[in-house]
């Protein structure tokens, strides 16, 4: 009996310290919501080491990234997780953003909308249509660029800056009556929103002939 139970004490000392080690193994995550960015990265290069197709890991070390500008390495890191899982959405809006920021606006646009085609009702669906708007600026698509940020504030009204966004795609489209609406909702959101506010005005003299 008192092998069983020697056996016993060690099997319950190992049950008790079990979670006391799984609580205070860090969480990427958590890290990440904490906005511990890179902590966050820290703890994903440690679990992809170990297990190197975690694609869950890849996904908070690319997001951990976009948050601190770092682009080229939330691209080159999202590169590798492609490889792993082609169609994960969070990975291709990674690439995307990145795209964007690193100014590859038609290379974004084709992983944003595959985000899109795959996501549609996605977290992050505000964001990418934001980010469509943006690259469609760029490239001076300015219907597109309407469509775009309409579709994103029609997914998160309070972004005071989105609706500045729109504006000023509406007024590039000469869409000068709906571009001070847009310009209108930015400013009841944040009056002191300095580009909604020179939007408007740019907007009022154009509409008066001037």
């Amino acid at each position: 009996m008192r092998p069983f139970s020697i056996a016993a004490g060690i099997l319950l000392l190992g049950l008790a310290i079990a979670p006391v080690f799984a609580q205070d193994k860090p969480d990427a995550l958590e890290l990440y919501r904490d906005s511990r960015y890179a902590d966050a990265i820290k703890v994903c290069q440690q679990e992809i080491a170990v297990t190197p197709n975690n694609i869950d890991s890849y996904v908070v070390m690319g997001w951990s990234l976009l948050r601190l500008q770092q682009y080229g390495d939330a691209l080159a890191a999202s590169q590798k997780a492609i490889a792993i899982s082609p169609n994960d959405p969070r990975i291709i809006q990674i690439v995307g953003e990145a795209d964007v920021f690193l100014g590859k606006f038609d290379d974004a646009l084709q992983n944003l909308q595959g985000y899109v085609a795959l996501r549609p009702n996605g977290d992050r669906i505000a964001r990418v249509y934001w980010l469509m708007g943006e690259c469609f600026i760029k490239l001076k698509e300015f219907q597109n660029a309407d469509i775009s940020l309409s579709t994103a504030v029609y997914y998160e009204q309070n972004n005071s800056a989105w609706w500045a966004r729109l504006g000023y795609a509406r007024e590039q489209a000469n869409d000068l009556t709906w571009a001070g609406d847009a310009y209108d909702h930015a400013l009841k959101l944040d009056p002191g929103l300095v580009d909604a506010q020179r939007g408007r005005d740019s907007v009022n003299k154009k509409l008066k002939g001037g």
